[in-house]
């Protein structure tokens, strides 16, 4: 191995190894079932993939246009209109990502500036903070209320300064599985409109909320339409988190400025794929089909759980399920899920770590997105804890 002589100042100092390295690299060294990280043990569609290889032995193997390919781009539009009952311009309204990760990476360095503040909700999704904080921003952390993981408008309104740029909001909430509401998003118009502010949206789990709850986009708002960007994963939405690819959708002029630093971050995306995609998505069955899909592994998991003593909170979107496990043993969150990966091979997610402060209220996060023989021998191993 060998070590540079250079000395390198941190930008990220207090940033180490993300968590669901960490969980996935222990389930793995202790042969635990690994309902930490969030990904699908089933496989994709297989007309998807046969899509994806017609496209790459016919020649779709080149750069893309940076923007997307327009067929996809043509389809996002239509999916996004017959949803919301709305129109959206493929040309200057969308733009096609490597994945979420991407979309909101470009999105916070395209607006964020040196000694701007963006307000983050705890707990919140890893990246948001440290792609604030390259860009010279200053990230302001509230945190959601328990049980239900709901905003204090009171206190978002007066977290609110002159040097207030943007705030990012998760709607379905990972990992929380909470959901915003029509009056929330009210609330939040009349705070961005009093302040003059921009809204990021990460929505990647936009197809996993459950009746009798409806998801609610800042595209379906009017105001905050024009005051954000919104940002989706078909990795999340089609079971295939390894190709990294999503799309960002806001007005023309904040989706020319996105592309500006998209262009120097991933330039354009994996052609066949997209190619494959814009045909797929064509049947909406296949995306509007998830909700019941996942809702019926959210409710098996809670079965199997049921004779368990974890305590399920609410979940009302994402396939994260959180649990309380304070009646059980009374060690911090990542000791807890340490020892169970360890000792009783199910490995979790300690919610400590969404936390800016490290708040611990003794919840570990599960993923249900599994297929019911992995579900089924998790459970067995948690209700024996």
């Amino acid at each position: 191995m060998i070590s540079s002589p250079i000395t390198i100042e941190s930008k990220l100092p207090n940033i180490g190894t993300t968590i669901f390295t960490v969980m996935s690299a222990m389930a793995a060294e202790h042969d635990a079932i690994n309902l930490s990280q969030g990904y699908p043990d089933f496989p994709i569609s297989e007309q998807l993939i046969e899509l994806v290889n017609y496209y790459m032995t016919n020649g779709y193997n080149q750069y893309a246009p940076m923007t997307g390919v327009p067929e996809l781009r043509s389809q996002i539009a239509n999916k996004l209109g017959s949803g919301l009952d709305l129109d959206f311009d493929p040309d200057r309204e969308i733009l096609v990502v490597a994945g979420a990760t991407e979309g909101l990476y470009s999105a916070l360095t395209a607006f964020v500036h040196p000694g701007d503040e963006v307000i983050i909700f705890d707990p919140a999704y890893d990246l948001y903070a440290p792609s604030v904080v390259l860009a010279g921003g200053i990230p302001v952390h509230l945190e959601l209320e328990l049980p239900k993981f709901t905003i204090n408008w009171e206190q978002l309104e007066s977290a609110v300064s002159s040097r207030t740029r943007i705030i990012v909001i998760n709607n379905p909430n990972n990992p929380a599985g909470s959901i915003l509401s029509r009056k929330d998003l009210d609330l939040l118009s009349e705070i961005v409109e009093k302040h003059d502010l921009l809204v990021i949206s990460d929505e990647v789990y936009e197809h996993m909320v459950y009746q009798p709850q409806v998801h609610q986009s800042i595209l379906g708002h009017p105001n905050l339409r024009e005051r954000g960007i919104a940002i989706y994963s078909f990795g999340k939405t089609f079971h295939a988190t390894g190709w990294k690819i999503g799309y960002c959708v806001g007005p023309q002029n904040l989706i020319s400025e996105l592309t500006r630093v998209h262009q120097f971050v991933a330039f354009s995306i994996n052609t066949p794929i997209q190619m494959a995609l814009a045909d797929y998505l064509k049947v909406p069955d296949h995306y509007l089909s998830l909700a019941d899909f996942f809702k019926e592994k959210r409710d098996l998991f809670l079965r199997l759980m049921k004779n368990s003593r974890f305590e399920p909170l609410s979940c009302d979107g994402t396939y994260f399920q959180l649990m309380r496990y304070d009646k059980i043993r009374d060690l911090p969150d990542f000791q807890m899920a340490t020892w169970m990966t360890k000792e009783h091979g199910v490995a979790s997610i300690p919610t400590s770590v969404f936390y800016n402060k490290g708040t611990d209220n003794k919840i570990l996060r599960f993923c249900f997105a599994k297929n019911t023989e992995t579900l089924t021998r998790a459970t067995e191993k948690l209700c024996q804890i």
